[in-house]
């Protein structure tokens, strides 16, 4: 058979199927734990689109390895639209750390598709509030005097709260003590509880401890100071080279069929800028920053490019 034909075959195919899409229920991989910034934004989403889809949308965690077990789960996942993936920007670390440490990647990028970005915000670096340090410089004065002695916790080695750790200690020119946890829950709670002394972590899961006076924020990881933390100098500003966004987006194994990919964006749409997903992203302090499939990929391929760069400049970081 002609491979024009074949290709007008699997087209027919495609669509006939996307006509009963979806029948039933759809899951939303989440790489992390509970309590993390896949969480906060990924089930108010998931609740709007299965207005849309008229399918229950259920949130499935696949954790491990600072989220890269759930994005390889999505990235083999069957491409018929039934698996979805809520990502972070970390989705774009793994198989460049991989190679870093001379390990075959378990995915890669060109196996997964973007349907939209969701939010996007710089790390804030944080601390308790009963702790010693009031500003960065006494962070960075303290680190120096005290070389691999002050540790923090992360989302797991080579995840999206370590490379920014890593991003920051790399500008200031200090060395720093890494204890990952398996996800940013987790890590959140061990520098509550004094376990660690400092965290890079989301806006989102950490503006609410901000609020209750348990947590002080020292900087941004951002190009620009953050509206809700206004108080707050970027890493920038202060004269660190030190640039980190956590980002949130859907994406679908790259297989996956164009019309069904596009019944998703649809829906993935009209549930970001719905005002009842708004009004839970306000209750969080995370705003939407809604990009459609092209401009998110756009917005992916000059990202990832970026943390290659920065990675390839850490180099390979021992785990502890």
């Amino acid at each position: 058979m002609k491979p024009i034909l074949l290709a007008a075959l699997a087209a027919w195919a495609a669509a006939v199927h996307a006509q009963d899409y979806p029948s039933k229920p759809i899951t939303m991989v989440n790489p992390f734990p509970p309590g993390g910034v896949v969480d906060v934004v990924g089930r108010p989403l998931a609740a709007v689109m299965e207005k849309s889809l008229k399918q229950p949308v259920i949130m499935v965690g696949k954790t491990g390895a600072g989220g890269a077990v759930g994005f390889a789960y999505a990235a083999k996942a069957p491409a018929d639209g039934y698996t979805i993936l809520m990502g972070l920007s970390s989705i774009s670390i793994f198989p460049v750390s991989d190679r870093i440490n001379g390990k075959t990647p378990t995915y890669e990028l060109k196996e997964l598709a973007p349907i939209a970005l969701v939010t996007a915000d710089p790390t804030v670096l944080v601390v308790r509030t009963d702790g010693p340090y009031k500003s960065v410089k006494d962070f960075v004065d303290a680190a120096k005097a005290n070389p691999g002695k002050i540790n923090y916790s992360s989302s797991g080695v080579y995840g999206t709260l370590h490379v920014a750790m890593e991003i920051f200690a790399n500008a200031a020119g200090i060395k720093l003590f890494h204890v990952p946890y398996q996800g940013g829950g987790p890590a959140v709670t061990a520098l509550l509880g004094g376990q660690v002394q400092a965290l890079a972590s989301g806006p989102a899961p950490a503006i609410g401890q901000i609020k209750a006076g348990k947590m002080r924020a020292l900087a941004s990881w951002g190009t620009e100071r953050l509206a809700l933390m206004p108080d707050v100098p970027t890493f920038k500003e202060l004269g660190y080279d030190a640039e980190f966004y956590i980002w949130s987006g859907v994406f679908v194994p790259a297989a996956t069929p164009a019309p069904i990919v596009a019944i998703l964006r649809k829906a993935v749409r009209e549930a970001a800028n719905s005002a009842e997903f708004k009004n839970a992203m306000e209750k969080v302090s995370t705003p939407v920053a809604y990009l459609d499939a092209p401009e998110f990929q756009k917005y992916w391929d000059k990202d990832a490019a970026r943390l290659k760069t920065a990675l390839e400049k850490i180099g390979r970081v021992e785990e502890k």
